[in-house]
């Protein structure tokens, strides 16, 4: 019995498609499922019951001092690391950019050295910024204390661990926000800034405002989103420079998640933290598709 035109169609289509929808549903929705009902749970790895224990998970996260202490440091580490990233990636490509029409070599050298904290594993480049900060020993305070000023604990004081984490966050995502930037301003056309100059936007500045910044509003966008993504999971360098600490000060959701699942072996509370980290990660790439992508199409 032969099948009719839309059966085959139907058929191949299934054949194409069901084997990366059964993935997608295997490794992807079927974890975040078990672990949102794992959140509502007292499990503990390696139990053999649980019980159901509702939102207590959830209000001991937002509760206790050191949950709340997780999510502000997150938020703070964010809020540092998105805007400054994304500004000096902007500002570093656009000035490769133009220094490749009068020195390309040089520019070539320079998109390597930015790319490298990208290009290196993070947990290395981590134990180098451990041995540069340190208080006695570190080439920093090495270099303030021959010039007369204060030498502080980079690491170790907590009112500063934080924002010492962010710059090495922001170091860390330059290079590679600067690619995208540059493959942004290489598909500008050029006949835009002509007609750009013609109209009276004769400096560079204004030709940047009228014309780079309105052409590189998709790529903004990404960069945004993926710096985003980036900075709230941030992991490698709390877990091998400070562990959490000095008293939880530089502690995040995702360090947290680790030290309570894997450390502690809660895995209901564990949970409970991932689905806090999946809702902070969904809300704000909603807000930049909401606020930013209105003014990212130009054609």
């Amino acid at each position: 019995m032969r099948l009719s035109i839309e059966r085959r169609q139907a058929l191949t289509d299934l054949w194409l498609v069901g084997p990366a929808t059964l993935a997608l549903f295997l490794f992807i929705f079927l974890p975040v499922a078990i672990v949102a009902v794992l959140s509502f749970t007292d499990y503990q790895f390696g139990a053999a019951s649980f019980n159901w224990s509702g939102l207590d998970n959830y209000i001991k996260l937002f509760s206790s001092s050191i949950g709340r202490r997780a999510v502000t440091n997150t938020l703070i580490y964010v809020a540092i690391v998105i805007p400054f990233s994304v500004g000096f990636g902007l500002l570093v490509a656009a000035g490769l950019h133009q220094m490749s029409n009068w020195a390309p070599r040089l520019s070539n050298v320079l998109k390597t050295v930015y790319f490298l904290p990208v290009a290196a594993t993070l947990v290395a480049m981590s134990v180098a910024w451990q041995m540069v900060l340190h208080p006695t020993l570190g080439i920093v305070n090495q270099t303030l204390f021959s010039m007369g000023l204060p030498t502080p604990n980079w690491l170790s004081d907590r009112g500063l661990v934080l924002y010492t984490l962010s710059m090495i966050g922001i170091w860390q995502s330059v290079g590679y926000n600067m690619v995208l930037f540059l493959a942004g301003l290489a598909a500008i056309p050029s006949e835009l800034y002509d007609a750009a100059e013609v109209d009276g936007a004769g400096s560079g500045w204004s030709r940047f405002w009228t014309v780079t910044w309105p052409m590189l509003g998709p790529t903004t966008l990404f960069v945004m989103v993926v710096t985003a993504t980036n900075a709230f999971r941030v992991f490698e360098t709390v877990a091998t420079m400070t562990k959490g600490g000095p008293a939880f000060a530089s502690d995040t959701l995702v360090y947290a998640l680790y030290r309570e699942g894997f450390v502690y072996f809660k895995a209901g509370y564990a949970s409970a933290i991932t689905m806090v980290f999946f809702a902070f990660l969904l809300a704000l790439a909603l807000i930049q598709f909401r606020f930013v992508e209105k003014r990212v199409h130009y054609r």
